[in-house]
């Protein structure tokens, strides 16, 4: 009871916060970046490894740069997601710009249902409630719970203001067969660390063995669904375009992996353009592959 009565407060304080105008909550991300980079220390070690290892090539000056300016862009990201508690729709369709919304309608008239493949860049939260504004298609979010149940429940809450059918992953295959008859647009980031004992690929992303999920593949190939790129562009502060970017038209044609390593390499050219939009905090390898012997 306690809990939960801590919880409501907390949420009840991120809505007062969320209404401020952006310029204020800008000036608050401004000291969240010294709080979290100088003061804290936030997760400073495992930032600076995955860059060091992601970009060899790049001197310690460079390294440290992008350091800070991921930091810097965590602050933002952090304002910008409370600010999605109250933003309006007209907000996010004025600062969330689709380039392309024709070559989603141009999958439509072809009755092709649709996984959208993305990664943790930018602001992808705020592309969740800009994806659940698309006038096509039964619209799905696939998402991993988070272990505290009250604030899963309030991001849920929030993620789906606009309309957009939340699926925790697991369920994911289980509710696109029931959808199975109806027109789907899925959306599905595969960029984070699997659970080791059901890792069964290992591929080369950004200079290192990486453990993958195949989410994408199998569900494109099970339900035959064209498969986009979700690439997302900072513009300036608070304002963002992204553009969905053909991969797989006929799925069940391609190759074992070929897909997963697809949508890797697509990621990968994206966050190499500017990296320190990446969620490089994220232990992205935790375990590399065993070797025998």
């Amino acid at each position: 009871m306690i809990k939960a009565g801590l919880s409501s407060i907390v949420f009840f304080f991120l809505y007062l916060v969320s209404l401020l105008p952006f310029w204020f909550l800008f000036l608050i991300a401004d000291v969240l970046y010294v709080l979290l980079y100088y003061i804290t220390g936030y997760r400073r070690k495992v930032v600076y490894e995955n860059l060091r290892n992601s970009f060899p090539e790049k001197t310690e000056a460079e390294i440290r740069l992008l350091e800070k300016q991921y930091f810097k862009y965590l602050g933002d990201l952090i304002v910008e997601t409370i600010k999605m508690i109250s933003i309006s729709e007209k907000e996010i369709l004025r600062r969330v710009y689709l380039t392309n919304p024709e070559l989603i309608e141009e999958y439509h008239k072809q009755g092709k249902s649709l996984i959208a493949a993305v990664g943790h860049y930018c602001n992808w939260e705020w592309c969740v409630l800009r994806f659940s504004l698309i006038p096509q298609y039964q619209k799905i979010m696939v998402y991993k719970p988070l272990q505290d149940a009250p604030s899963n429940k309030y991001y849920l809450k929030v993620r789906g203001r606009f309309g957009v059918t939340l699926v925790q992953m697991r369920s994911t295959l289980r509710k696109l067969t029931e959808l199975r008859r109806s027109l789907t647009f899925t959306v599905l980031a595969a960029d984070q660390t699997p659970v080791r004992h059901e890792t069964q690929y290992y591929t080369q992303f950004l200079n290192q063995q990486t453990a993958v999920f195949q989410g994408i593949e199998k569900m494109a190939i099970m339900f035959n669904s064209a498969i986009v790129f979700g690439k997302i562009k900072r513009v300036k502060r608070g304002f963002y375009e992204y553009k969905f970017v053909p991969m797989v038209d006929e799925p069940k044609q391609t190759e074992p992996y070929e897909i997963t390593n697809l949508y890797l390499h697509t990621l990968e050219d994206m966050i190499k353009e500017e990296p320190q939009y990446w969620l490089w905090s994220h232990r992205r390898w935790k375990f590399k592959p065993e070797v025998n012997g």
